[in-house]
């Protein structure tokens, strides 16, 4: 019954229909992935993509955990014996977990407070004297409840009025009627504390700010609250508050009498000292929890983009680490990233031995018949680009990369690291990154934190298990997109496959070991631990260059292998016909093989990966080249239009690599000529782009560009 509940909740939120809500937790619950469920489930789901099944995986999740709330909530009111039904009923009712810890407020086990002091004393019934507000009388009335403890009529009013008070913080109406005004009308505002504005100069834009807090965007609240955390700035969250001493007169104030008074400073009471602070902490708490959501989203936007640019291939790569005065760190890799040979070169000043660098670059170009060279573009990247370019100008067949570098020092120092090259000094290992990067960037960046690429926005600031969670999300959305050579894959790409996880990860690679390569996807199922479930939810995701079986270089699933031999039966054509002959595969009628399981959807699947089998989903890459006129920030000038590449995105703009070691700021004001919410509606991390220069602030090395037209 609550599970027909939550599905309806959940449906209705989320604007998909019952059906489709009950089928996708079904599978979730029996184990299944999100790639796997969006990929191969689309009949059972109605064809729901990864987005709308992730949105309903965190959807259910949170309800369960408000249901548990709720369960022990309920077992707490009734444990102290004030469990009404009517009281049962609206807590089963509430679907906001703010909602209903106002319900449970009155109840809950409280410490020590002004309230409880004053009902210690025996003041409790003078405080409903006075909630009811029907005597006029009342230092009269109060005076009857004077002690040793309460030595005067206004201590009697004063601990009466705290424990209205309390009442009145603790009313539900009340609190959801001042939840509702900051909603609507909080103002956001930060001060600098004094004798840190020296010390705060880059946060000077809000030494003295306020803005409404529903149109204050998530980048600048977390600077903001950066500030706060750095002991820069005080920050507060409030609304007006003769509204809001206005909008709780309208609930507590009954009548016009000496009662009625005191209900009234009780309100002033408990909302400056109980109800604001309590709501405003929620606000902020809530607030960050927007802004870091929306962090969190550009940050993912960013990196599966960053995740699916586009490789290189398997080619035989020369990877340099470019440096000056500790030289440049040379790697020669095989076609599968393996290290062939490894040296250093010192083309630069200080000790500036160009012929003798020239002579082993130039050596291991023919040694090894090197088809890429991948640079680094870092410090001295540009230097070691014009060096190497000019060894390989007439050559015509080597190009040159310029590849980001970002958390590739990250990588040379961590385990993953030393568990692929225990013998080899940290500063080639990130020379091998480099290279390895340009083949193929997925399969590199995933064993770099993510954190590390670069590509983030306020990622030290916001939730970093939320972090966590959505980073994972699209590390394994992109990895399966991909999908995965489970002859050459590393430990740690093979550990993001659909069902795979680091510990399957490990038997495969043992696995690989003692039998040199799988040679079918079914070979999996002798790989130790890995049960049925497992095989159903990763084998597609797979790739098997060269199987005997074609189907497996292919995203057809082994349960849909016997549809496929079917339509080649059908034909009289083996199934490898229907993956190269076009004229065979058109003569299939896919309507023909509609069953009750197997319906149009997953069809259409299978004839688009037997007219294009395993293919990757990312572009090529391609060579760009920078400005030769340009080397350092010192030689812009306002006007120059420049190549370059989107690095980062973020909510109010993109940085552009432009071949130096600043990149510039294209705000989102100079990205195009129309109206646009966000960056992201029209550029892309690796963009290339034409910028020309706006501003250059030398001292402050900062750049400011624009796509517009000058």
């Amino acid at each position: 019954m609550m599970t027909e509940i939550l599905i309806k909740q959940i449906s209705g939120k989320l604007s998909i229909s019952k059906s489709q809500v009950s089928n996708t937790v079904k599978l979730l619950e029996e184990g299944a992935t999100i790639p796997f469920i969006s990929r191969y489930r689309k009949e059972t789901t109605g064809s729901l993509d990864e987005t709308e099944v992730t949105a309903i995986e965190k959807e259910w999740k949170r309800l369960l955990e408000l249901v548990k709330r709720r369960e022990a909530i309920l077992k707490s009111i009734n444990d102290q014996e004030l469990l009404t039904p009517e009281l049962e009923d609206k807590i089963n009712n509430c679907w906001n977990m703010a909602e209903l810890e106002d319900i449970y407020l009155p109840y809950k086990p409280k410490r020590k407070t002004r309230s409880s002091a004053a009902r210690e004393k025996g003041l409790e019934p003078l405080a409903e004297i006075i909630m009811e507000q029907k005597e006029d009388q009342i230092e009269q009335i109060a005076e009857k409840y004077l002690n040793d403890e309460v030595p005067d009529i206004e201590a009697a009013l004063a601990g009466a009025r705290d424990i209205v008070a309390e009442w009145i913080n603790e009313n539900a109406d009340a609190r959801n009627t001042i939840r509702q005004q900051f909603e609507r009308d909080a103002v956001f505002r930060s001060k600098v504390i004094e004798k840190k504005r020296d010390e705060g100069t880059k946060y000077s834009n809000y030494f003295e700010f306020n803005e409404p807090l529903n149109l204050c965007p998530g980048h600048r609240l977390l600077a903001i609250r950066r500030a706060e955390q750095e002991g820069i700035l005080t920050v507060s969250i409030s609304i007006d508050n003769d509204s809001a001493f206005e909008s709780l007169q309208k609930i507590f104030i009954k009548n016009k009498n000496e009662s009625a008074g005191q209900v009234s400073l009780s309100i002033k009471d408990a909302y400056k000292r109980l109800l604001a602070p309590s709501i405003a902490t929620e606000f902020k708490n809530s607030s960050k929890a927007k802004a870091d959501e929306e962090a969190i989203k550009v940050f993912s936007t960013n990196l599966r983009q960053l995740l699916l640019a586009a490789p290189l291939g398997p080619k035989v790569t020369m990877a340099i680490d470019p440096g000056f005065r500790t030289g440049c760190k040379l790697v020669c890799l095989d076609q599968q990233g393996n290290l062939l040979d490894n040296t250093t070169i010192f083309p630069h000043p200080p000790q500036k031995k160009v012929d003798e660098a020239s002579e082993k670059v130039k050596g291991l170009l023919g040694k090894y018949k090197v088809e890429a060279i991948a640079i680094g573009n870092g410090t001295a990247g540009r230097e070691t680009e014009r060096f190497i370019k000019s060894l390989v100008t007439n050559s015509g067949t080597t190009e040159v990369f310029m590849v980001n570098e970002a958390g590739a020092s990250i990588y040379s120092a961590s385990e993953t690291a030393r568990e692929e090259f225990p013998n080899l000094d940290l500063t080639f290992r990130g020379a091998i990154s480099i290279g390895r990067r340009l083949m193929d960037p997925l399969a590199e960046l995933i064993k770099i934190d993510a954190k590390s690429i670069g590509v983030g926005q306020y990622q030290h600031d916001v939730n970093q298990d939320s972090l966590k969670e959505g980073l994972d999300h699209v590390v394994t959305s992109a990895v399966n997109q991909v999908g995965v050579n489970l002859n050459t894959a590393s430990r740690h790409l093979l550990s993001y496959v659909s069902g795979i996880g680091p510990k399957l990860a490990k038997s495969i690679i043992h696995y690989r070991r003692e039998n040199r390569s799988f040679r079918s996807r079914k070979e999996l199922m002798k790989v130790k631990g890995l049960g049925a479930k497992a095989f159903e939810q990763s084998a597609g995701f797979f790739r098997i260059p060269g199987a005997v079986n074609p189907l497996d270089n292919t995203a057809v699933h082994p349960e849909s292998y016997s549809i496929v031999a079917k339509m080649a039966k059908d034909l009289s054509h083996p199934v490898k016909s229907l993956i190269e002959a076009a004229n065979i595969r058109q003569q299939i009628d896919i309507n023909n093989y509609v069953t009750d399981t197997v319906g149009l959807p997953t069809l259409k699947d299978i004839m688009q990966e037997l007219e294009k089998p395993g293919l990757d989903p990312r572009d090529k890459a391609e060579v760009f080249s920078f400005s030769e006129m340009i080397n350092e920030i010192t030689d812009l000038k306002p006007g120059m239009r420049l190549p370059g590449i989107i690095t980062n995105i973020t909510k109010f703009g993109a940085f552009v690599d432009i071949g130096i070691k600043e990149n510039g700021l294209l705000h989102i004001s100079q990205i195009t000529e129309r109206f646009i919410k966000e960056p992201a509606e029209v550029l892309k991390l690796e963009q290339k782009v034409i910028v020309r220069v706006v501003n250059i602030d030398v001292e402050r090395k900062r750049i400011q560009l624009s796509m517009k037209e000058g």
